[in-house]
């Protein structure tokens, strides 16, 4: 299973937010590019890479940070928050990101998530993140009547190949993750899953890839020290980038 060490950017800073709330965040006193380069020394070699205002706004506040941490190091780097239009995906794809993540776009304007992913691929992955089971939209501020895991199995008919499943309740709380959620995911066949949100615990990590799930993405609970990014992906096992 593959890690994904996680950098959330706010106003160029790195942070952690507590359920998805703007209101409740923790900044951390490193250089972003600088954070990159200490999960590569310690055998990282995928990142995950959140512009928080983006996905609150829409802006691209902090896509000169994000160039930044991509070019720091070898790492496979997937980029989301407020990616809705082609273009800002071409600008992420061309300073060297892996792939970017649609999360408002992909719900709000499903043609377009059809259109992009028929032009890029795997390139493309779609962030579905859940409050209760319904998906939610604009940073976690807007919650659809969509259900989850339906929207995941129509994002795999539509040729989606990876999607990052966040549970907003976990998010930030350092009391574990939703494993019951990741083991219905997992049964989805042809559709990768990556886990997110709450992973606090290295048995986590040894049930989510007993499970076959695709990736996990670690944040709050390495930057606290709850959990040594080294035993994580030790405990993962295979160690490759995704593309």
């Amino acid at each position: 299973m593959r890690i994904f060490p996680a950098i959330d950017l706010k106003g160029g800073s790195v942070v952690r937010l507590l359920r998805g709330d703007y209101g409740s965040v923790q900044r951390f006193e490193i250089d972003p590019p600088q954070a990159a380069a200490d999960f590569e020394a310690a055998g990282a070699r995928n990142l995950h890479v959140v512009d928080l205002d983006g996905a609150k706004d829409g802006a691209l506040s902090n896509f000169d940070t994000v160039a930044a941490i991509v070019k720091a190091t070898g790492m496979f780097v997937e980029v989301g928050g407020g990616i809705r239009d082609e273009a800002r995906i071409e600008k992420y794809l061309s300073v060297g990101a892996g792939r970017v993540i649609l999360g408002t776009a992909a719900v709000n304007d499903f043609p377009f998530l059809t259109q992009v992913v028929s032009r890029y691929g795997a390139r493309i992955a779609v962030g579905v993140d859940a409050k209760n089971g319904l998906v939610a939209t604009d940073g976690w501020l807007n919650v659809t009547s969509l259900n989850g895991v339906d929207f995941c199995k129509k994002l795999r008919d539509a040729g989606v190949d990876t999607v990052i499943y966040t549970d907003i309740a976990k998010d930030g709380a350092l009391a574990g993750t939703n494993l019951a959620i990741y083991e219905t995911l997992s049964r989805i066949e042809g559709l990768h899953i990556v886990a997110s949100g709450g992973i606090s615990y290295l048995r986590e990590i040894e049930e989510l890839a007993a499970m076959g799930i695709h990736g996990a993405i670690v944040g709050k609970a390495i930057y606290t020290g709850k959990l040594e990014l080294r035993q994580v992906i030790a405990v993962a096992g295979k160690q490759e980038a995704v593309l």
